[in-house]
């Protein structure tokens, strides 16, 4: 497994996020795209987010990321949609003409946790680790 380590912590946080432009326009392609890929990718370095996968569509981006524990997901979205938002206005002065409203990324944003450990795994590993037995759901090892 590849684990990440912090000063403190050794961790392996994976998001898996999808998110649209306002209106489902499709304006990520040819050089806004390449410009909006780009931008990503530096927001993400800059706050030592690791892509590990991503496709950017004509009117959303796909991205698995693997992120520290110390960043929620709505902090990352926050982030990475702000400034490529600001940075594709500057580079494209056209697009305010779409989007008036200077909102280039619609509201909102899917998310969903990945990793190599399923539920069950983690309940089989909590059966047979602690001793004794307080009840059915709690265990305590003395």
């Amino acid at each position: 497994m590849d684990y990440r380590y912090g000063s403190h912590t050794v961790f392996k946080i994976q998001y898996h996020f999808v998110f649209v432009t306002k209106y489902r326009y499709q304006v990520l392609k040819g050089d806004v795209g390449l410009k909006a890929r780009e931008l990503i990718r530096q927001t993400c370095h800059t706050f030592e987010i690791d892509i590990l996968k991503g496709v950017i569509s004509k009117d959303h981006v796909h991205l698995l990321v693997s992120a520290p524990p110390n960043m929620a997901p709505s902090e990352i979205m926050r982030r990475v949609k702000g400034r490529t938002s600001a940075k594709l206005f500057e580079s494209y002065p056209d697009l305010r003409k779409r989007y008036w409203g200077r909102h280039f990324w619609a509201r909102g944003y899917f998310c969903v946790t990945s990793g190599d450990v399923t539920e069950e795994m983690i309940k089989e590993y909590l059966e047979h680790h602690f001793e004794p037995r307080i009840d059915d759901n709690f265990r305590t090892e003395d």
